[in-house]
């Protein structure tokens, strides 16, 4: 599946392997972390500057990167000036952690929409709800509410992908308000909500044609 807009394409290779495209971007991206996928970048034009752990370095031209699953980075534009990258995000086995965390780690991707509070998860893993936030972001890159909200947009982009409503998707996805989603959507993915799902349909549709003109 290949989505376009605004410089970016997203392709699905398979269920296991995604591969995203920026052309001339600018924007930037907090920090956030890609669940269980193993993330490996080229730098086709421009340069970058990744942040993976605090750790700061320029990717120019011909460098390549990689990051580890669940591993806290930010991508940012230099200087404000265009650059061009290819991306693969990899799925992978989910390394073994604390059996309580990862149960807790599983509710929040399954169902991320789901209010679930840091005192209920930290009752869950038996520890304190101080405890709780660390062990969490040690073992998974953000605290338990990032992590809920960047689910909540992965639920968010699926929802759209199926072409339903942006206030449908607002509260499946369990955000407050559309504006809401607007924020968080655009943070992470660099595209509106609308952008997104426009993109979806016009490769939705090209792919039909392309399955009919095979047949």
């Amino acid at each position: 599946m290949e989505k376009q807009s605004e410089g970016i394409t997203y392709r699905k290779a398979n269920d296991r392997m995604e591969i995203v495209r920026y052309r001339n971007w600018t924007k930037s991206y907090a920090p956030h972390t890609h669940t269980s996928h193993l993330t490996l970048g080229y730098v086709e034009e421009g340069k970058i500057r990744l942040i993976v752990n605090d750790q700061s370095r320029i990717c120019e031209k011909g460098d390549s990167f990689r990051i580890p699953p669940d591993t806290l980075h930010e991508i940012n534009a230099v200087d404000g000036k265009p650059y061009s990258m290819i991306v693969l995000c990899i799925l992978t086995e989910p390394e073994k952690t604390d059996m309580d965390l990862q149960e807790i780690r599983t509710a929040l991707l399954e169902q991320p929409e789901n209010l679930y509070l840091i005192q209920e998860m930290a009752k869950d893993a038996h520890i304190s709800p101080y405890y709780m936030i660390r062990r969490f972001r040690k073992a998974f890159g953000l605290t338990p509410h990032q992590f809920q909200i960047q689910c909540r947009v992965r639920k968010a982009q699926k929802l759209l992908e199926e072409e339903k409503s942006i206030s449908r998707v607002t509260y499946d996805a369990g955000f407050s308000d559309q504006s809401h989603l607007d924020r968080c959507f655009h943070k992470l993915v660099g595209l509106t909500p609308a952008q997104y799902r426009d993109a979806a349909r016009e490769e939705s549709q090209q792919s039909a044609g392309k399955n009919l003109a095979n047949k």
